[in-house]
Parts: C-alpha cells; sequence; structure tokens
C-alpha cells in the first residue's frame, strides 16, 4: 500500500515489526535491468516482548519506538526513509474482476465500488491495488489485487516512527513483501509461499509471477511450543528446542515430539488444502506444482517433507537471501536468523516498478 511516492533502492531501509522480533535491513541494487541481484550493505535483529506490539499505551509505544530504534542503530543504518510493513492480520485482500478499460478509466470504476470490496466503511480504511492480468472467468474483465487496512491503525504506525525521526516512504503488506522475495527466479506455474511464523502463518500462492491468493491463518511456532511443552511436560524454553532441533523426526525422543506435532498440524493441512482448492476452482486446468516452506517451516526438522507428503506437492524450502549477496563479515551472525527476514528482504527489494 503506497502512501508515498518511493525514491528507489538505495534512499531506504526496510523495517519489519513483527510479534517477536525486530528486523531491519538495507539493500544495494547491484543488478542490471532485468536481472534480480541486491548486495546486503545493513542489518539488525532483536527480540522483543510479544506483548509490546499489543500495547497501545503511551508507554507500549515508547518501548516500541525504543526497540525500533535499538535496531536501527545496531544495523548502522543512517537514512531516515524507511518501508515499514503491516502484519497480515491488519489487512484485508481479495482478489476481484472488474471490466477491461483504459488505465484511468479502470481506476474510477475500483474507486467507485471500493465499499463493495472491503469489509469495513471506505473513509475507515487505507486502500490500495495491483493489477494482475486478464481474469480466468472472463476475458473481458482483468483481474485486480486490493489491499485494505484501518486507516487509524496505518497512520498509529507512521506516527510511532515519524516521532522518532523517521520518513514512512511506503506501507507493505507482509504478504506482497514474502512473495517478491520468496518466489523462486523463472517459476511461472503456481507455487504455494508458507510463511510460518511465532503466532500466524502467511499463505500466497503465487501464479505467473504474482500474487493470486492471500490468506494469513492462527497457527505458529508459539502454538506447537504450548502442546508441546503440556503434552512432554517439560519448560515452554526447552519444547521449542525440541521442536527446533528434532522436529518431525519420528525416531528422536522416541517420537514423542512427533506424535505431537502430527495431532496439532491437522487444522493447518486443511487450510492449505482449502487454499489450493480455492486456488485451482478459479484458475481451472492450473494445478499448484510447488510448496515453498519459509520462516519456521524452513528450519523446523522434516516439516518440509511432512507438508510434501500431506498434500502431494513437492516441496522447496524458502530462501529470501537468493538474489541478496550476503558478505562474509555478516554471514556468521545473521545464519541463526536468517530464516526470519523473508519480509525484510521483500521490502527492501522492493521498487518504483515491481509489485
Amino acid at each position: 500500500m503506497k502512501l508515498k511516492i518511493l525514491n528507489g533502492i538505495g534512499d531506504f531501509f526496510a523495517l519489519d515489526i513483527g510479534t517477536a522480533a525486530i528486523r531491519a535491513l538495507q539493500l544495494a541494487d547491484t543488478a542490471r535491468p532485468p536481472a534480480k541481484g541486491w548486495t546486503l550493505q545493513a542489518y539488525g535483529y532483536a527480540g522483543i516482548d510479544p506483548t509490546i506490539t499489543l500495547d497501545n499505551s503511551d508507554e507500549g509505544k515508547r518501548k516500541l519506538q525504543e526497540a525500533i530504534q535499538g535496531v536501527v542503530q545496531q544495523a548502522g543504518i543512517t537514512t531516515k526513509n524507511v518501508v515499514v510493513n503491516l502484519p497480515a492480520n491488519k489487512v484485508y485482500a481479495a482478489i476481484i474482476d472488474v471490466p477491461n478499460r483504459p488505465k484511468v478509466e479502470l481506476e474510477k470504476v475500483i474507486k467507485y465500488k471500493l465499499d463493495k470490496y472491503i469489509p469495513v466503511a471506505l473513509d475507515s480504511a487505507k486502500v490500495d491495488w495491483t493489477y494482475l492480468g486478464v481474469s480466468p472467468i472472463d476475458a473481458n474483465n482483468q483481474e485486480v489485487l486490493i489491499s485494505s487496512a484501518n486507516k487509524e491503525y496505518v497512520e498509529e504506525r507512521m506516527q510511532i516512527l515519524e516521532d522518532i525521526g523517521f520518513d514512512v516512504v511506503a506501507e507493505e503488506p507482509d504478504s506482497i513483501a514474502i512473495a517478491r522475495a520468496l518466489t523462486p527466479n523463472g517459476v511461472l506455474d503456481a507455487i504455494m509461499l508458507i510463511d510460518f511464523g511465532e503466532t500466524a502463518t502467511d499463505i500466497v500462492v503465487v501464479f505467473q509471477g504474482m500474487p493470486r491468493l492471500v490468506r494469513s491463518v492462527p497457527g505458529g511456532l508459539q502454538g506447537l511450543t504450548v502442546q508441546v511443552a503440556q503434552n512432554l511436560n517439560v519448560r515452554p524454553d526447552q519444547a521449542r528446542q525440541f521442536i527446533l532441533k528434532f522436529g518431525l523426526a519420528q525416531d528422536k525422543l522416541d517420537g514423542q515430539v512427533f506424535k505431537v506435532l502430527d495431532s496439532v498440524l491437522g487444522g493447518f493441512i486443511g487450510e492449505l488444502q482449502k487454499s489450493i482448492q480455492f486456488f485451482q476452482a478459479r484458475y481451472v486446468g492450473n494445478l499448484v506444482k510447488g510448496l515453498v516452506p519459509a520462516g519456521f517451516a524452513s528450519v523446523i526438522p522434516y516439516l518440509s517433507e511432512y507438508l510434501e507428503a500431506k498434500l502431494a506437492i513437492a516441496a522447496q524450502r524458502g530462501n529470501p537471501w537468493q538474489n541478496v549477496m550476503v558478505p562474509q563479515t555478516m554471514q556468521p551472525q545473521l545464519s541463526s536468523v536468517a530464516n526470519e527476514f523473508a519480509v525484510a528482504v521483500g521490502l527492501a527489494e522492493r521498487s518504483n516498478t515491481n509489485v
């Protein structure tokens, strides 16, 4: 969702305010169009108390501001221009069909009908849209991806950053950022990106290089941790270690961790199946041919293989750094949290011309 026109790659840094961590990074564009390529210039990372991002009091905002300033200073970022994420649970996204019209007329049509497409009053929402191409339902129509967020939330997030000296040049949904970072180069078949986070999972089906289905479903590493802790009667921190070390390995700890995870992942698998069915019903004849597990799904042992077996679709672990050269001096410290940077990398790879 563009709030201001961007000056271009290199003139801003990316900021991902997550549930349990804040991530900041800046990239330098090092490729000649149409090739894609960046070099990591700076990055910062810090875990935070999840209650901070939920605390809307002045004290809560102050703590969040201090945490953001600390991460940016840690990174050594000096530019004040920032592109910040909008969490998927704060954004409504939908694919709509509109009649083929010249761009100027089409924008008028979309604006006129926006109140029918978003679930809140138009005067209380920030709305943006992206043209996707010809509708698979009717060649006389074209597809448009509509994104909307509560205006008060968007403006409040801007104010939090502006009060500490930053200039917010854009706010963008997590789903669009991860689509940019995680979509494998040159793949035009339909693939499903699965960004497994702390408390929720973002699901994006990308087809012909564009997002065609965007969802966020409850459930992440924290939920799995609670279940393992309760069933194995261990501390939450120990349960988290078990998940990240053993995952769905059936030959570790007598298969106890596997049994718990297997019992609680059924609902999650069901949500993935619903998404696949929805996409394939709209894009008849086009199957989802690949899974890209990312976030914690890319580091929990055997989770990729588990998803592949349950959905009967080939899985390839997501790599948000696929187009980014990371200097050797940054690699050791970054490696332990690199899987968590899909949103930040996607924000940083944003330009004036791409989605």
